[in-house]
């Protein structure tokens, strides 16, 4: 059966516009005899020797090249990879290199079946980009050797594909994101194609199922494209797919319906020549949608290509294993032959499976593949797919604006947004192709909003936002902006994740595969840096008393705080010249994962420019105006993290000066949470000494903390004396109410804060001592009646949120 197209394709090209070499291969739509004989072979041989490599990976430790019949020494101790997905991701590889090579396509190769690393390892080696990075792995036997043997085994490759791949941006762990990162590695890159293969058990996933909608993201005036392939071979691990049990017209009646045109690819006698003519199809029709939009005539909704592959599981493999049916069913998933190191038959099968390949006739006696093998591979390095510079060499970094110029007047009112969001508008017009904002919570929303004096949404069959050169992608999925986040950084770019707190959680795991990415890259000599992955956590559960319960959720703080110490960054900036100070840092920063968290509503400006940028460098320092004698031989500690913590505990502050004038407090404010952790434990942990000097030796200290208890309790183990320590946090108290309430709820408010204050300086001060209960007694009496009056007017009282004054 030929490969099949739908209708209402695009209109027709302009062949003027269109280069001679995708005119050439591209527009033909009889499969049949397609390429050219020799072409024809060499990319059969090159898919014959990936195939044989990939299943030895998964085998031998030994015999690499079958020079003797294979023994059962022969055979690794333990049997790790995944045979069934190998076979049509080199079917991909080998056909993207014979068009690389023909027409110099600047191409990317993502895999959504991350578990077939022995396909991408074997076609790396076959095109010698493997030694380019690690000259240990030569393209001859030695280096032969050391793949196969090493392959699934400790010191060699893991089985998935990961930052030791080259060409790889995209950790193979989770499943569901390849397709995301895809579009968001081709935005702005406006020469480049992403083949994106996404296995049919992964393309049940939610987040796949979203991210085709990506196609309507994208400008084709400013980007490049993405090739989605569906790769169907029906099964999973144990169970039929979805998608293996649609028919085609099912098939295409859904993908025409995201926007897509489809071509079906199930021809098996004639796959090569059906494969070769749909992937030139999809090139031609890409080229026609660029070369429209960028002459200033783009097509409405334009139709992107996408191909669908359908090809039995484990093709070329064994075909029936101790009477079971292993090629095309879920049997090949895994390790066709799990028993090879003991069982003579299925011994014996593995040696009449790898035999059928013929590697002699593929490859000389010194381990080289034969000349029409190499006849495949691009001859330019830098456009080999193991070798693109935008896979681990593409950085660009960011150009900032003086922060300082865009700080507010201390004293004043100020949202934190609100100022970030100006000073947002300038790094977009200073970085007009190098820097995007991914929300899924709008702008507007987060009060993130003056980025729209100076650009637009990127929504292209929006009539108000197509082609206008948007930097901001809005979208209702947190997994497709996480993905397009991810894209868009491992190529090069600096992008922004603003987001509602409670919801951020939900791209937790994606975040943690990232950061396991961005670990291994750091370790991989040759990845150059790229920059952080940069959050900004807002619309906080300190003020959705309005939206209720579900809206209260700090919980991705705990998420960062959990991955690698030299990776991590949490910042909580009190008032909105520090968060201006910590934005401008994390924006130029690489290689992190930093996660900022801050306030959308107006809020004090304790600091100038100035005092905040001394403050932020340090990552705390004494509120010397909150504290009794400048902080000095306090009695008791108190510490605000996060913007409503830190008013809670300046309000206090007030409080005692009049409730308790003889308890001696020091305010201290903490922005970077990571130095609080024990020394040595984290890049930016205080050292001992500085940890004595800012919350003394001995002395009581009250955490008020915006996130959840326990995660200040695991940055402080270590530190000595902690008995002396109390945190207050959320705990998981909240409905719709007023925002005083809130911090009622949850013991974070101020008459919370300062009995936490008069029942640790009693220890020390006599004078407090004497009626400490008294007054705490007082204070649970008037929070007792704020709490009355919010239930009785609906509201708080008018002056609760008024700057404290101290006299």
């Amino acid at each position: 059966m030929p490969a099949q197209q739908i209708l209402q394709p695009n209109p027709p090209a302009d062949p003027s516009l269109l280069p001679d070499s995708i005119l050439e291969y591209g527009v033909n739509l009889n499969t049949k005899d397609y390429l050219p004989k020799d072409e024809l072979e060499a990319v059969q041989l090159f898919r014959k020797a990936a195939d044989y490599i990939a299943a030895a990976m998964i085998f031998l430790n030994d015999n690499v090249l079958l020079e003797n019949d294979i023994t059962h020494d022969n055979i690794k101790p333990r049997l790790l990879g995944h045979w069934g997905t190998c076979p049509g991701l080199v079917m991909i590889y080998a056909h993207l290199n014979r068009i690389i090579r023909k027409t110099g396509l600047d191409a990317l190769y993502v895999v959504g079946p991350g578990h077939g690393a022995p396909a991408i390892l074997s076609c790396l080696w076959l095109e010698d980009s493997l030694s380019t990075f690690l000259p240990e792995y030569t393209r001859d036997y030695s280096g032969l050797k050391k793949l196969i043997s090493r392959f699934s085994a400790p010191g060699g490759f893991p089985s998935h594909i990961n930052a030791e791949t080259p060409g790889a941006i995209h950790e193979g762990g989770e499943l569901g994101y390849a397709l995301s990162v895809s579009f968001g590695a081709i935005m702005d890159n406006p020469d480049l194609v992403v083949a994106c293969i996404v296995g049919d058990g992964e393309a049940e996933t939610g987040p796949t199922a979203t991210a085709w909608h990506a196609i309507k993201y994208i400008d084709p005036a400013e980007s490049g494209a993405v090739i989605p392939i569906l790769h169907v071979n029906g099964f999973k691990i144990s169970e039929r797919t979805i998608f293996g049990v649609m028919d085609d017209k099912e098939i295409i009646a859904l993908f025409t319906g995201y926007g897509y045109q489809v071509r079906i690819i199930s021809d098996l006698p004639n796959l090569d020549n059906d494969i070769a003519a749909s992937m030139d199809w999809a090139l031609v029709e890409i080229k026609k949608i660029q070369q429209a939009a960028r002459s200033g005539n783009p097509i409405v909704k334009p139709r992107w290509p996408m191909l669908v592959l359908r090809t039995p599981k484990g093709l070329s493999g064994p075909k029936i294993v101790h009477g079971e049916f292993v090629e095309g069913s879920f049997h090949a998933h895994q390790v066709p032959l799990p028993l090879a190191k003991t069982s003579a038959e299925e011994l014996h099968d593995l040696q009449a499976w790898l035999s059928s390949y013929k590697p002699q006739e593929l490859f000389s006696k010194e381990g080289i593949p034969n000349d029409a093998i190499l006849s495949v591979v691009p001859e330019v390095n830098a456009k080999k797919l193991g070798q693109r510079k935008e896979s681990y060499a593409a950085y660009v970094p960011l150009v900032t604006p003086e922060w300082k110029d865009l700080g507010v007047a201390k004293g004043t009112q100020e949202s934190c947004m609100k100022t970030v969001g100006k000073f947002l508008k300038e790094v977009v017009v200073q970085n007009p192709k190098t820097f995007r904002i991914f929300s899924p919570d709008e702008l507007v929303s987060n009060k993130l909003d003056a980025v729209f004096d100076v650009t637009g949404r990127d929504f292209q069959w929006d009539i108000a936002s197509r082609a206008q050169g948007g930097r901001v992608v809005e979208i209702l999925s947190e997994h497709t902006c996480q993905g397009m986040l991810q894209g868009y950084t491992l190529t090069g770019r600096t992008g922004l994740f603003p987001s509602y707190e409670a919801f951020l959680g939900i791209v937790h795991t994606m975040m943690v595969q990232y950061s396991k990415f961005t670990k291994m890259a750091v370790e991989t000599t040759w990845r150059q840096p790229c920059g952080s992955l940069n959050y900004i956590e807002t619309s906080t559960w300190t003020r959705q008393e309005h939206n209720g319960f579900s809206h209260q959720n700090p919980s991705f703080i705990g998420a960062v705080l959990n991955l690698k110490p030299r990776f991590a960054r949490v910042y909580l900036p009190p008032d909105a010249n520090c968060f201006l100070s910590t934005v401008s840092h994390c924006l130029r920063a690489k290689n992190y994962v930093n996660l900022m968290v801050g306030s959308k509503q107006p809020s004090p400006v304790w600091l100038t420019p100035e005092e905040a940028d001394q403050h932020c460098i340090a990552g705390a320092s004494v509120w010397k105006f909150a504290s009794v004698d400048q902080g000095v031989d306090p009695d008791v500690v108190l510490v605000g993290i996060g913007v409503e913590m830190t008013f809670e505990i300046i309000a206090a502050a007030a409080l005692l000066r009049k409730l308790a004038p003889e308890l001696r407090v020091r305010v201290v404010n903490v922005t970077d949470l990571m130095i609080l952790a024990e020394t040595g434990q984290h890049p930016h942990s205080l050292t001992e000494l500085a940890f004595k000097t800012l919350f003394t030796e001995d002395r009581a200290i009250h955490f008020n903390y915006h996130g959840y208890p326990i995660e200040l309790k695991g940055l402080l183990f270590g530190r000595p004396n902690l008995g002396r320590i109390t945190i207050e946090g959320y705990k998981e108290e909240g409905t719709t109410t007023s925002p005083f309430d809130m911090m009622i709820s949850n013991s974070t408010d101020r008459f919370s804060a300062a009995i936490h204050a008069i029942k640790g300086g009693a220890l020390v001060n006599p004078k407090v001592a004497v009626y400490a209960h008294e007054k705490c007694s007082y204070l649970k009496h008037l929070r007792q009646k704020e709490k009355e009056y919010i239930l009785a007017n609906g509201k708080d009282h008018d002056d609760i949120f008024n700057t404290p004054i101290f006299e």
